[in-house]
């Protein structure tokens, strides 16, 4: 297998985790996009034999708000600096986009993550290609996660009579927290098979 090949293959397996990790965050996905074959995506996105990084760019809709969308970048450079979050930040502020995630394969210069963070009122993911080759969610020793509505939070904490800061943590950088898009003060409910309960259901919050 030749190194082009390799990376056709590649950025098929980043493409496709990409947008089942938008369907799990309750975004619009065509089953097209969730079920692409790998000559599906060479026809599409690397007729040439290389992957056109910019043909992978999407937006997605929220399921219940289709005005609440979300800007998926595919930067074909080595580096990412400031100039880039600068060209990224203009569209999304076009678009009236308040959410971006950016799929990079190199590296991000500290000064774009400064710049990335910073923009009041917008938030810009970042993943690297490396992880996003495989969906860690569909891994057998990772249970079942559902991030909570204010409303299923504030319930789960009267039902138990809990207060925020007696429930277990789940960090900004976890994994899974990444995976699912979470912010502080959310809490994700864990469901895990349980022999003798059928299932053992826990829940953290995101700090």
């Amino acid at each position: 297998m030749d190194s082009d090949t390799r990376e056709i293959t590649r950025m098929w397996r980043v493409y496709r985790t990409i947008h089942q990790m938008c369907k799990d965050r309750n975004y619009l996905v065509a089953s097209s996009d969730l079920n692409c074959t790998l000559e599906q995506f060479r026809t599409q996105f690397a007729p040439s034999g290389k992957v056109d990084r910019a043909r992978l760019t999407f937006v997605a809709q929220k399921k219940d708000d289709p005005t609440n969308q979300m800007i998926v970048f595919f930067p074909d450079l080595k580096s990412i600096g400031v100039a880039v979050i600068r060209e990224y930040v203009a569209r999304m502020a076009k678009e009236g986009v308040f959410n971006a995630i950016i799929v990079y394969g190199g590296t991000f210069a500290s000064a774009a993550e400064k710049a990335r963070t910073a923009v009041p009122k917008t938030r810009i993911e970042k993943f690297h290609e490396s992880d996003l080759l495989v969906n860690i969610t569909e891994h057998e020793l990772v249970p079942q996660h559902r991030v909570l509505t204010d409303e299923q939070k504030k319930e789960i904490l009267k039902r138990y009579r809990l207060k925020e800061t007696q429930l277990p943590r789940i960090t900004l950088d976890d994994p899974i927290a990444r995976y699912y898009g979470m912010v502080r003060g959310q809490v994700v409910q864990i469901i895990r098979p349980s022999e003798t309960a059928g299932r053992y259901v826990t829940y953290r919050m995101c700090m």
